[in-house]
């Protein structure tokens, strides 16, 4: 069984850094899509980053790209993501996700697991 356990969310004044892990284990394949997603109260879950674990393609949003950094430890298999210049519209739930296909991850945004959401409050 697939877990996605994250870490590392909290509460940071504008301009600073977090980095978000997430832990991930029961993933049957070494090839397979990991993802960062966020979610503020009353939007739409929106796509972050994603990376590939058996390369180094990655993809971002463009609101983060050049502040935000994917990255993952395949001999720990966790995932990270590095938050740097934190801005007021950071602010939301961040999900680890996972799924064999990116499509499912990063287009359609419907990847098969999901973790449990860590928050991150950004204040101005």
């Amino acid at each position: 069984q697939v877990q996605l356990v994250e870490s590392g969310g909290g509460s940071v004044q504008a301009g600073g850094s977090l980095r978000l892990s997430c832990a991930a284990s029961g993933y049957s394949s070494r090839r397979y899509w990991l993802g960062w997603f966020r979610q503020a109260p009353g939007k739409e879950r929106e796509g972050v980053a994603c990376i590939y674990t058996a390369g180094s393609e990655t993809y971002y949003d463009a609101s983060v790209k050049g502040r935000f950094t994917i990255s993952q430890d395949n001999a720990q298999n966790t995932l990270y993501l590095q938050m740097n210049s934190l801005k007021p519209e950071d602010t939301a739930m961040y999900y680890c996700a996972a799924d064999d296909y990116w499509s499912s991850l990063w287009v359609n945004h419907d990847p098969r697991y999901w973790g449990q959401g860590t928050q991150v409050t950004v204040s101005s």
